[in-house]
């Protein structure tokens, strides 16, 4: 129920005329009233209403027992203010109030004022009860949030050590040279670097994959010259897709700047990315064509980025990669399947 809904003051006084007195006098002040028949009719409207008005008699002549629960069972943050309405020169009856708890007594007959002030009351202590639980509630959702940002961002600092682990021992074995051995490591690091930082813009959930082909990509747009096409949807891949795809755009270009498309002026390379729907979900699929370089020919032996492309990407993504060594230039075509769901809620 919101607190929109919960505007409704509930009148409970099946004798005399006192329903339809008191629902005229907080009518002309313009407060909505709806009067009751019976205590059975009574309780099954409180969780929409925001105040109750009851005639003394009117409880005294019911059974009790289904507003008693009712109260008892509120939650927490509530405590529904009742009116209880006495007959001058009486004391209220004591067991009557107890049920009641948050309960303020009106002696009859009583100026429309004081009724008009009474409701008055009980309505703005309702909103303030509504306002500390909805305040509640956002302090809850937010320590839920911590607690699974904590717990991803534990697993992300394990699996990044275990990459940087996995590009030491590689790049040692696939360079002859300390001085090659430091810029590609480096080189590598600030990749995976520039992956975490789309990463971290969104709570370590998901990365943009056309920033983290720009980062990449963008500066080999110089001179004016278009070199780079990058043509696709919007596509957002979970943190545990971005990094080893991120670590595969990175091999692809270092490969193209070294022996490609763009180690010569004139070469021009074209990323292409649709999204799939098949039985087991979506599906991303990328092709990377090289043009305008060195003629290409099929290497005699993998290097680290080709190793890369089809270990991680197979393995730990579940994805298919073709690469075709054509004349004109490479051509890298890579299957990927999507990772729909965030661990942790958008804010």
């Amino acid at each position: 129920m919101t607190q929109a809904d919960e505007v409704s003051v509930l009148i409970l006084a099946p004798h005399g005329r006192d329903g339809t007195v008191a629902a005229a006098i907080l009518g002309e002040v313009g407060i909505k009233a709806t009067i009751c028949l019976s205590l059975e009719a009574l309780v099954t409207g409180l969780d929409g209403s925001a105040c109750a008005v009851i005639t003394e008699e009117a409880l005294l002549s019911a059974d009790r027992r289904e507003l008693a629960e009712w109260i008892k069972v509120q939650p927490p943050w509530s405590d529904l203010p009742f009116i209880l309405l006495t007959h001058r020169g009486g004391e209220p009856v004591e067991h009557l109030t107890e049920l009641l708890g948050n309960v303020t007594v009106l002696e009859r007959p009583f100026h429309p004022s004081v009724l008009v002030n009474g409701v008055r009351s009980a309505l703005r202590a309702r909103l303030r009860q509504r306002e500390v639980a909805a305040h509640l509630q956002e302090r809850q959702q937010t320590h839920e949030r911590q607690a699974l940002l904590i717990r991803e961002l534990h697993h992300r600092v394990k699996n990044t050590l275990a990459t940087v682990q996995g590009l030491l021992g590689a790049t040692a074995r696939s360079t002859h040279s300390v001085d090659e051995f430091y810029r590609s490591f480096a080189d590598r690091i600030v990749s995976l670097a520039n992956t975490h930082n789309l990463l971290t813009e969104d709570y370590w959930q998901t990365a943009p994959l056309i920033e983290m082909l720009r980062n990449e990509l963008a500066h080999y747009d110089d001179g004016g010259a278009r070199r780079i096409t990058l043509d696709g949807p919007p596509v957002e891949l979970s943190a545990d897709l971005a990094v080893p795809v991120g670590m595969a755009v990175h091999e692809l270009t270092t490969n193209a700047a070294k022996h490609g498309a763009l180690s010569v002026p004139g070469g021009q390379i074209t990323v292409a990315w649709t999204m799939h729907d098949g039985a087991a979900g979506r599906s991303l699929a990328i092709e990377w064509i090289e043009r305008g370089g060195p003629p290409v020919e099929q290497p005699r032996r993998k290097g680290f980025g080709s190793t890369l492309l089809h270990r991680v990407l197979t393995h730990q993504c579940h994805a298919t990669i073709s690469i075709a060594y054509d004349p004109e230039g490479l051509s890298c075509h890579m299957e990927i399947p999507l990772i729909e769901d965030r661990l942790v809620p958008e804010y």
